[in-house]
């Protein structure tokens, strides 16, 4: 890790944006506002995204990391969070957060069994049995960074026990 750190000042400045509520894990990557790579990795948050953070550390120089805080899976978001923190508090950079919905065309999420997580006049609640089918996620051509918040805690919606 540490020689990924020395030498980041020889990669080009970009920015990060995570997408990790559920599987597969989204990682794009902006220049000046414009997608220049998505990386898309299946499988656990926690298997996949540590080794796909190291790549892109390697690869760039982060100037700002944008990452979807939710709702989804909640450990995928806690470590999503957990990770982003890092990279922000390590590198310096501003860590920016805003929900999930702004990458799915806020259509449903999968919440657990046939429940989803709807977005309706601006809350998120859940729905026991969803009607509507869940889109998948993607990222954005052009990165807004508009629909960003600097309060970047994560958002667990979570059923009542």
């Amino acid at each position: 890790m540490q020689e990924v750190l020395h030498s980041q000042n020889e990669r080009p400045p970009v920015e990060l944006l995570l997408i990790a509520v559920t599987s597969p894990i989204l990682a794009a990557i902006y220049e000046d506002g414009e997608c220049i790579k998505i990386y898309r990795r299946d499988g656990k948050c926690s298997e996949v995204l540590p080794p796909l953070l190291h790549d892109i550390l390697y690869r760039y120089r982060l100037k700002a990391v944008y990452y979807a805080n939710g709702p989804g899976s909640f450990m995928a978001i806690k470590i999503a969070y957990v990770m982003a923190k890092t990279v922000s508090s390590a590198l310096g950079i501003p860590l920016y957060g805003t929900d999930a919905f702004a990458f799915n065309g806020s259509r449903p999420i999968k919440a657990i069994g046939n429940s989803c997580f709807v977005k309706k006049d601006g809350s998120i609640r859940i729905e026991p049995d969803c009607a509507e089918e869940a889109a998948p996620f993607c990222a954005p051509q052009q990165l807004d960074r508009s629909i960003f918040s600097e309060r970047s805690e994560p958002l667990y919606i979570l059923p009542a026990v």
